[in-house]
């Protein structure tokens, strides 16, 4: 195992104690690993790092106990209305870092060259999947930014406002050819999503997957059919 892939396991293994540490108490953690509390805590606070050796050992231990599924459903806050907050995942480093793992798992063989998604809801999770993969992000915005010449733009009507909504994206930002993985955290009607995919048309790029956090209905099932792309999200809502 080379150097830089070691460290990476071992910060692994901290972010996957900082979340179970979110469920289990120290002492909890100390009868599942077997480890003293103390040396646990130095591992969650990152004051010291297991060596390669136990950083195995320990993920093999503590892996079973997370299932990054239930860690976001439980998460999701939702109104008397039924409208739902997803902040508490998106501000959770930890948890945010493993389901970009998972992410990057399911695309890893995909080539991918940018992660793109659309400002700024989509941009934390943008962040986490292209440093799992290694590429660059980058975002649509609502908004042409000064010092910027160039855009592919793209308009449509959100179903749920009525009125235009009009994306813009560089054109520094995609290059013909390049493989593109859209990821965003919610998706409802699919609509922003199709704009995305069409600036990836009109940059000559090709889009290879789709992945969301959260979808709402059966949008996933119905834009796999319309693009026969993988599409795929963690959470559905009916």
């Amino acid at each position: 195992m080379s150097q830089l892939k070691s460290v990476q396991e071992k910060l692994r293994l901290v972010r996957v104690l900082r979340l179970l540490k979110k469920t289990y108490t120290y002492e909890e953690l100390s009868k599942i690993t077997g480890l003293p509390i103390t040396v646990l805590n130095r591992y969650v606070r990152g004051k010291v790092l297991p060596s390669a050796e136990r950083t195995r050992e320990l993920l093999k231990l503590l892996l079973p106990y997370i299932n990054i599924e239930e860690e976001v459903r439980k998460r999701i806050k939702f109104d008397e209305y039924g409208f739902f907050d997803n902040m508490p995942v998106l501000s959770d480093t930890a948890l945010m870092s493993l389901i970009a793992e998972d992410i990057a798992g399911r695309y890893m063989d995909m080539n991918v060259d940018k992660v793109l998604t659309a400002a700024t809801d989509g941009i934390a999770l943008g962040v986490h999947v292209a440093r799992e993969l290694n590429v660059d992000v980058v975002y649509a915005k609502k908004k042409k930014e000064v010092g910027v010449e160039k855009f592919y733009e793209v308009s449509y009507v959100p179903s749920a406002s009525g009125s235009v909504t009009t994306l813009y994206l560089p054109q520094w930002a995609l290059k013909k050819g390049e493989n593109v993985l859209i990821v965003d955290d919610v998706i409802r009607s699919g609509e922003t999503q199709r704009a995305l995919l069409e600036m990836c048309r009109q940059a000559g790029a090709k889009p290879v997957g789709m992945f969301f956090l959260i979808s709402v209905g059966d949008v996933v099932d119905r834009l796999k059919e319309e693009y026969s792309i993988p599409v795929e999200s963690l959470i559905r809502l009916e």
